[in-house]
């Protein structure tokens, strides 16, 4: 199975900041899928750019691809466009319910807009750009994410 994890920051691809929220990502991914094999990158906030990544991580045969960062209101903030170029299905549940959680504590986190969807069989999910964001996102949806991508890949059927 490949996972791959993109992290979108002006910033941190100008080498100004490290990124901690991609590999905090990569981190929890590793406790549920600990035989995956990882492919990671780093992009500015460059919607073209993201979507030329997101595509080529679905050709490569991606099951999950996870993005962090690029989800808020600044003009630059483009991952959810970028995203939706991309996808054929939402699955608006998982955004949803991230909101949700990252609300319980953070009031800020309905301001994200990230999204989630299918690229055929490939499931990808936009998590906020802070470590604790992605970290509390991901968390909130991980015991949905590997049943999602099992039924996406046509592996399981629904529980009854």
């Amino acid at each position: 199975m490949l996972i791959a994890v993109l992290t979108i920051s002006d910033r941190c691809s100008q080498g100004l900041l490290t990124d901690t929220a991609g590999p905090a990502a990569v981190a929890l991914l590793k406790t549920e899928w600990a035989d995956a094999a990882f492919h990671t990158g780093l992009l500015a906030d460059e919607e073209d750019e993201i979507a030329t990544w997101l595509q080529d991580a679905c050709r490569r045969g991606a099951t999950l691809v996870v993005t962090v960062g690029g989800t808020g209101m600044s003009p630059r903030d483009r991952t959810p466009e970028a995203t939706r170029r991309v996808i054929d299905r939402e699955a608006p549940g998982l955004a949803e319910a991230m909101r949700a959680n990252g609300a319980k504590s953070n009031q800020f986190a309905w301001l994200s807009r990230g999204v989630a969807g299918l690229s055929g069989s490939t499931l990808i999910v936009n998590l906020p750009g802070s470590k604790r964001g992605a970290h509390d996102s991901l968390e909130s949806i991980l015991p949905l994410l590997r049943h999602a991508a099992e039924v996406a890949c046509g592996g399981q059927s629904h529980p009854s």
